[in-house]
């Protein structure tokens, strides 16, 4: 089965797939984009991050080139060519080819890149067990909330996390738990699921929010609200929320252990009820 190529309304051989050197995307990260995954060949939640994807486009002030619609028709086709039941699609829509100013080019089309590769998912010995994570400071910019390509400070912090040998890097801003570089990160106390509140210091997660669902109808109590670094180590559990994580359990935070070393009955609970949601 082909990974697949599409850019600007055709689909092209991979090794044809290729941009202008002028493309604003390569220049200044001047984009957006949106990753999407199938369950058994389904876009999962693909409503909501087509609602995302135009909310990041209006904010950046790039023109939106397709309608939801035209865009579930390209990507139904995409997944097609590609064959795949577990597949993972990338958008990218950035503000098009112009010369090399900062400022808007008075004229420009957007340029839009998509891709279907494989997905291949955790190993379930990771979910079993858990994962470790480290914290960083918060070297992002001030508008988390878009889901935009730059992304060099989640790059850092991977590096990061990859050369401390955990899964994870949780950024954290004035003392208080943000969410980590690829993932919107929960703490649970006594029951209670605790994140980060939504608003310009985070990427608020189509999978954070159906897990927020999920809880609600648990009747687990959840707090969005900032959650400061102590609270974080003091945690019966921590877990990770992410398109391609899902509900992954935390067991270690900067070398110190999280309630039992071991993914906690609320993290369990609604690894659950993921399962079931997609299954």
């Amino acid at each position: 089965m082909p990974d697949v190529a599409f850019i600007n309304g055709r689909f092209i051989p991979w090794e044809d797939a290729t941009v202008s050197i002028d493309d604003r995307g390569f220049q200044f990260g001047d984009a957006v984009y949106e990753v999407i995954r199938t369950y058994r060949g389904t876009p999962f939640q693909l409503e909501a991050h087509l609602v995302r994807l135009d909310r990041s486009g209006r904010e950046l002030f790039i023109p939106q080139p397709y309608s939801k619609a035209q865009w579930k028709q390209w990507i139904q086709h995409g997944l097609s060519l590609a064959g795949y039941q577990e597949a993972k699609i990338y958008i990218q829509i950035t503000r098009g080819v112009a010369p090399r100013e900062h400022s808007f080019p008075s004229q420009s089309r957007p340029t839009i890149v998509m891709t279907v590769r494989e997905l291949r998912g955790l190993p379930s010995e990771i979910r079993r067990t858990g994962i470790t994570a480290c914290t960083r400071e918060d070297l992002r910019w001030g508008r988390c909330d878009i889901k935009s390509v730059n992304l060099l400070a989640n790059v850092l912090a991977r590096e990061e996390a990859r050369k401390a040998g955990v899964f994870e890097t949780i950024f954290v801003r004035d003392g208080f738990v943000m969410e980590g570089a690829l993932s919107n990160v929960m703490v649970v106390r006594d029951g209670v699921v605790m994140t980060a509140p939504e608003g310009p210091r985070i990427l608020s997660g189509v999978t954070r929010t159906a897990v927020l669902d999920l809880a609600k109808k648990e009747d687990i109590p959840i707090e969005e609200r900032s959650v400061p670094l102590d609270e974080l180590y003091k945690a019966d559990e921590v877990f990770l929320t992410g398109t391609t994580l899902e509900v992954l359990g935390v067991v270690q935070v900067d070398g110190r252990t999280i309630g039992s070393g071991q993914p906690g009955p609320v993290t369990k609970t609604l690894a659950a009820r993921w399962a079931l949601l997609t299954g």
